[in-house]
């Protein structure tokens, strides 16, 4: 008798500036998916927050670059039912049932706990943290407040809401934090709106820039150290690869550096460390994971200085799966091929939503 496939939604796109990321990263991960196991159904989200129920051999336009990949618009629109349905996906035109989705986007409005938050009104197991650790996750003020009072070490940072933005002065940065220092939106991922200030003629725009992207912006310390990554997968009892480290080509380790100058970083993987150094890598990004309420995956970016210090930059709840992003390059090199990394997610998120089926939901 054959095994009816499992029918997985890949759902990226979205409304975020790392729009153009979630497509490369979902083209990987749908060449990636086992057919022989499961059913691919592709949903991609607009830049104006519509989804489309797309066709494989028409999803995507100039997929080959990535400065002008873009979303075929070109599909039928469909919503998703907020409640408990067998067909929960549905258009003018028909109606289907997705069993679990993989979520394959990346910065606000798809990363940050909101899609997470539909989907479990809905009733559909998804990959990667739920709502509360996908919120914490994407918000570096919150994530960094929290990671130290755990006593997880972080660099130090200021953070500035809009309204306060009139208040800020070169001088008293420059004496807080030193130079050069850093300029981010709160929420977003990528290196997007990321600035690295030397000067006060460098001042105004990155500020300008970072709230363009947000109204809460960090201003970070530079740690100068080698960039170490490590990824991070499971539930209850999450594992950590072995590390690697980004050397980038670039002033740092920007959006271009990622995701369009293939010679924009070079990536050691896996890393040579010293074993004590490797183990305190692996356990804080485990316990970083936890601290955070993570679950299912996770890369966790660290700063190692020369005197073998270790400071957690952030952490990624959905991280790049591009052909070149470190995540499944991480769990590749720790005997986890594409296919059975892909694999693990999905049965993950299917473990975590029947073991949350038997709570209950009601007073007897």
């Amino acid at each position: 008798m054959k095994t009816q496939k499992i029918r997985v939604g890949i759902l990226f796109g979205g409304q975020s500036a790392e729009h153009e990321v979630s497509l490369q990263s979902a083209k990987n991960i749908i060449a990636s998916l086992n057919r022989g196991k499961y059913e691919p159904v592709l949903i991609g989200i607009d830049k104006m927050g519509r989804w489309h129920l797309q066709e494989e051999s028409s999803y995507l336009l100039n997929s080959g670059n990535p400065k002008l990949i873009a979303l075929n618009k070109n599909s039928d629109v469909v919503s998703l039912i907020p409640w408990k349905s067998d067909r929960n996906i549905q258009s003018k035109e028909r109606s289907q049932g997705i069993d679990v989705i993989f979520p394959v986007l990346h910065g606000p409005l798809g990363e940050d706990g909101t899609v997470q938050g539909l989907l479990k009104l809905a009733h559909i197991p998804f990959v990667g943290a739920g709502v509360l650790g996908s919120a914490v996750g994407m918000d570096k003020d919150v994530m960094k407040r929290l990671l130290h009072g755990a006593g997880i070490p972080v660099g130090k940072f200021l953070v500035v809401k809009d309204a306060e933005r009139q208040n800020l002065t070169f001088t008293a940065i420059q004496k807080q934090l030193g130079l050069p220092f850093f300029v981010k939106p709160a929420n977003l991922g990528s290196s997007v709106g990321v600035s690295k200030v030397h000067s006060e003629n460098e001042f105004d725009k990155a500020i300008a820039d970072a709230f363009s992207y947000d109204t809460k912006i960090l201003i970070e310390e530079f740690i100068k150290g080698r960039e170490i990554e490590c990824a991070v997968l499971g539930n209850d009892m999450p594992e950590a690869s072995v590390a690697g480290e980004i050397v980038p080509t670039h002033e740092f380790y920007s959006y271009d550096a990622k995701y369009i100058d293939e010679d924009g970083a070079k990536l050691i993987i896996p890393v040579s460390l010293p074993d004590a150094t490797l183990k305190e890598v692996q356990e804080l990004a485990v316990h970083s994971f936890k601290v955070l309420c993570c679950e299912g995956m996770a890369r966790v970016d660290f700063f190692l200085t020369k005197d073998g210090k270790l400071y957690v930059n952030e952490i990624n709840t959905i991280p790049g799966f591009t052909k070149i992003s470190m995540y499944p390059k991480l769990w590749e090199a720790s005997g986890v091929g594409h296919t059975d990394l892909i694999d693990r997610l999905i049965q993950l998120a299917i473990e975590r939503f029947e073991k949350e089926q038997k709570l209950k939901t009601v007073q007897e």
